[in-house]
């Protein structure tokens, strides 16, 4: 799989309209099967960023609502920004009972800045989307004096290690520049770096750092739907993605069986507004 720095720089240099559309065909399926951030981190934001009963916060790139619904559901008035059509309306959907919820279908970059508004400003694995120097300002502008940046990031979920040699073959034969694992120590140190990055902007302060290793079982068709949704897939061929799901269907059928078991890191990282 490409660097991570790579990737960063390759979905930073997309303009607005690129990435408007970068999930408008996967949206369903990113729905369907990206899991969710374990209500343990969502609950342990909320004390450490001291969010004040009803508490306004700001959401960068919602999605379908995926980390929305859990801030709703303890009673935050939330303004959600979300870029894509399609995802917008499913966050639209998800979210319609609750009326403290505002979706918005617009980039963070062309939202019209309220200054010194919110609470928190939350981006659930999203602003990677947004360059440091363009995210860090604005989130800061956004938030009131003694604000926060509540950064919440889910890693894909990964298959038993038992699993890798086997499914090695089938991505060496049909996507080599890919692979079927990564280390969960390479994520950790990825994400460290992220939350170094917004610290060094000199808009945050006092990083605060929090993860969880969790679980989820797949039927394998939603297990290749999963990485349907996540941008290297994304950016096959999608001839070579046809194939190399093929050969990933029969692989898994016949070790599996009809089932997968999957881990992933749930980190949350916390800043304050300097």
């Amino acid at each position: 799989m490409k660097d991570f720095e790579e990737q960063l720089k390759s979905i930073y240099s997309k303009d607005l309209e690129a990435k408007k559309t970068w999930y408008s065909a996967v949206a369903d399926a990113y729905n369907q099967t990206r899991p969710p951030y374990p209500i343990e981190l969502i609950n342990r934001a909320v004390k450490l960023v001291r969010l004040p009963p009803g508490g306004n916060l700001l959401e960068i790139g919602c999605g379908p609502g995926t980390a929305t619904t859990a801030f709703a559901t303890l009673g935050f008035s939330m303004v959600c920004l979300e870029p894509c059509w399609e995802s917008y309306q499913l966050g639209r959907q998800n979210c319609q009972q609750y009326p403290n919820v505002e979706i918005l279908n617009t980039t963070f970059e062309e939202w019209e800045l309220e200054r010194t508004r919110f609470h928190g400003v939350l981006a659930a694995s999203s602003f990677h989307w947004i360059g440091i120097e363009i995210g860090c300002p604005k989130a800061a502008d956004a938030l009131e004096e003694h604000g926060r940046l509540i950064l919440l990031w889910n890693t894909p979920p990964q298959p038993k290690d038992e699993l890798y040699p086997l499914l090695d073959q089938v991505y060496q034969t049909h996507a080599p520049s890919l692979a079927p694992y990564e280390e969960m120590r390479t994520h950790e140190e990825n994400l460290s770096r992220l939350g170094e990055k917004v610290i060094d902007s000199g808009y945050f302060q006092d990083l605060l750092s929090e993860q969880l290793v969790c679980e989820v079982t797949y039927s394998i068709d939603d297990y290749l739907a999963l990485l349907s949704t996540l941008s290297p897939y994304i950016m096959l061929d999608p001839q070579q993605r046809h194939s190399l799901f093929a050969g990933l269907k029969e692989t898994l059928e016949r070790n599996c069986g009809s089932q997968i078991q999957t881990s992933y890191l749930s980190v949350l990282q916390i800043a304050k507004k300097r």
